[in-house]
């Protein structure tokens, strides 16, 4: 078997270029070796083999149950984060299609809608702590409305005790193993060593411990004061049934939140921080989103405003120029499969590259131009554009983090008028899986907007909070 060309330096040497820009050491490799090429730095330090050709991810996708299955090396790399029973570590088609049908439900359709309000309400009360004319770092703001979201409409808490106590862990647990030298640890299990509290990885156990205890207490509680006219997505997947009626456990449960914050509140706050920073680079893209958000006049129904089509394309391209997460979950070859004229044999890994993919010029000329146009009038396939993965491995949460994208940048341009503090460039910085921007952006409010200008009903509902996170 012959492998694609790739990189000459040592497995290691790899890894830690990898692990230190993700980005560029991609955008090198496919510059010098093409759509495809294998790579040292996989797990295990093992080879890799990435692509970026929209015909081969087809073929990865439609083939998956068939030819392809996640690595072992992967489950362990998400373990810590997910827990064992989460739907990123099965791997077994059955068990993963019964996962995939009972959470997708509570995630489209008018289900989804219930929601709107409260993320309007949610972003409102967020931005009306912060003081005009003071700069602050947009990132902050925004991983507290996805954090409050998640908190509120995915869980269903609202206030409380044991909200604020997991609202006071979610900072330091997305700070945990942050940093280049402490991601080797989710690389390297045999350095997971729990060396008590002031270790890197003893400090993460025990952040984990308490929020996946503060978890199954409320799941417990839920269960014995059930109450099925709640909208929250918790109590819609309590109720939920598989094929056999069977429920899922109170530990799975579980699991599914962890994974559920963990996939969704630092990428979807990064993908609106971006959006805030090019909606503001850009005036001319301020201008016709405004415009936009007008025409629908006072009080416009969350849904309204998630069917515009220029905020739609602005999120798109937001997406689509630093998306949520570079690459996708890993794929196992189970059975001999062709891809681009090599023969890869069982065992070998295969990584789809989004960031790589989204930056054809072939596909997106200027790619690297904040462009929503794109978007308009043109359709991309699910193998050209896939911000949240694709297959059967595509991101559960993907229509609530658009939805959550859509009415918060609504209710931010509706009610503020705000101005990027310097005109430095802001450069792509990857936080584990995540590419944020590396410098918030800063920001400022210059003032708040009339609602004649622009009304967007938000409720009066107050929700007092700190605003947490280092400055990015």
């Amino acid at each position: 078997m012959k492998l694609p060309d790739g990189p000459k330096a040592p497995p290691l040497v790899q890894m830690l270029q990898w692990l230190a820009d993700p980005l560029k050491y991609m955008e090198n490799a496919t510059q010098r070796y093409g759509d495809i090429f294998t790579s040292g730095c996989g797990l295990n330090l093992k080879p890799i083999v990435l692509v970026s050709n929209p015909l081969a991810i087809q073929k990865i996708f439609l083939n998956e149950e068939k030819q392809f299955e996640a690595p072992s090396a992967a489950k362990v790399l998400f373990q810590p984060f997910l827990g064992e029973l989460s739907i990123t570590r099965t791997d077994d088609s059955p068990r993963h299609k019964r996962k995939r049908q009972l959470l997708m439900p509570p995630f489209h359709g008018e289900k989804m809608a219930t929601h709107g309000q409260l993320i309007c309400e949610i972003a409102q009360n967020v931005m009306s702590q912060l003081t005009p004319g003071k700069i602050f770092s947009a990132y902050n703001p925004m991983q507290e409305i996805s954090l409050r979201v998640i908190l509120e409409g995915v869980y269903g808490i609202r206030g409380g005790e044991r909200y604020e106590h997991l609202r006071q862990l979610m900072v330091p647990w997305w700070e945990a193993l942050s940093s280049p030298v402490e991601s080797t640890l989710l690389y390297v299990p045999f350095l997971q060593i729990d060396l008590g509290s002031w270790s890197p990885w003893g400090r993460f156990c025990r952040l984990k411990k308490e929020i996946n205890q503060l978890l199954l207490v409320e799941i417990q509680e839920r269960r014995q004061q059930y109450d099925p006219s709640r909208t929250d997505i918790l109590t819609m997947l309590m109720s939920a049934r598989d094929e056999t009626g069977q429920l899922m456990t109170d530990e799975e449960l579980r699991d599914e939140m962890l994974t559920l914050l963990t996939a969704g509140q630092e990428t979807t706050a990064a993908s609106m921080s971006w959006a805030l920073y090019w909606i503001h680079h850009l005036p001319h893209v301020r201008e016709q989103l405004l415009q936009e958000i007008a025409s629908l006049g006072d009080s416009p129904d969350p849904m309204m405003i998630a069917r515009l089509p220029y905020l739609s394309a602005v999120c798109q391209e937001i997406l689509r120029i630093y998306p949520p997460v570079y690459s996708s979950f890993p794929r196992m070859v189970k059975s001999p499969v062709e891809l681009m004229g090599y023969e890869l044999e069982p065992g070998i890994e295969v990584l789809v590259c989004n960031y790589i993919t989204h930056h054809r010029e072939d596909l997106y000329p200027e790619s690297k131009q904040f462009r929503p146009e794109r978007f308009l009038g043109h359709k991309f396939s699910p193998y050209e554009y896939l911000p949240f993965g694709g297959g059967n491995r595509r991101c559960i949460g993907e229509a609530l983090a658009i939805f959550e994208m859509k009415l918060v940048l609504a209710t931010i341009l509706s009610r503020y008028q705000m101005a990027l503090a310097n005109n430095r460039p802001v450069r792509p910085h990857v936080h584990r899986i995540n590419v944020v921007p590396s410098d918030g952006p800063k920001m400022v409010i210059t003032s708040q907007r009339q609602r004649q200008e622009v009304s967007l009903f938000i409720s009066n509902k107050q929700h007092e909070f700190t605003i947490q996170g280092s400055e990015r």
